[in-house]
């Protein structure tokens, strides 16, 4: 689905970003793409959004809705991805382990398999939210060898962390070219 430009860079990135419902997946775009924050209603089915930079590539994010009777889905959007931005709520220890095998089950897809990915804590700034380190723990992202990965804390109300998970997308997509091209 990546097109690229006559110099061989990455015109056009395809962005599948998943997590489960309330992860604040939704709330994260629509920062990330400079609007105030709105309430969102859970994502039945998909939401497609592009966001250019300048000297960048542009970023096609599809924005997967995560209910559960929605996940059976998912392995339809896995196909010409570019990279995967799996979104934590990071107050929702409940949930962890779900949302941990939900992502591996993804990351275990045929589709997936040389697919870099960006882990998102989001929530950050509830008092009640989960350290990074912890989270980094009970993920067990180790277990993914010769993956190209990255794990980074934000929040999806205030911004905090938005442009360093941007910065981390953009070289994870440099990894993805420079493996891709061996």
């Amino acid at each position: 689905m990546g097109s690229m430009n006559s110099r061989g860079h990455q015109a056009e990135a395809q962005v599948l970003l998943m997590g489960l419902d309330s992860a604040g997946k939704t709330t994260l775009l629509y920062k990330l793409k400079g609007h105030p924050p709105v309430e969102t209603l859970p994502t039945i089915g998909f939401n497609v959004e592009s966001l250019g930079a300048p000297r960048h590539a542009s970023l096609t994010f599809w924005d997967v809705g995560g209910q559960t009777q929605l996940r059976a889905s998912w392995k339809d959007y896995l196909e010409g991805m570019d990279i995967l931005v799996y979104v934590l709520d990071s107050t929702d220890k409940v949930r962890l382990s779900e949302a941990v095998a939900e992502l591996t089950e993804v990351l275990d897809h045929p589709n997936m398999a040389s697919v870099p990915f960006l882990v998102l804590a989001n929530k950050q700034e509830a008092p009640d939210a989960l350290p990074l380190s912890e989270i980094r723990d009970r993920l067990g992202l180790e277990r993914f060898p010769g993956r190209f990965w990255e794990l980074q804390a934000c929040s999806a109300l205030t911004g905090a962390g938005l442009p360093e998970a941007l910065r981390c997308l953009r070289g994870l997509l440099k990894s993805r070219s420079r493996c891709v091209s061996r």
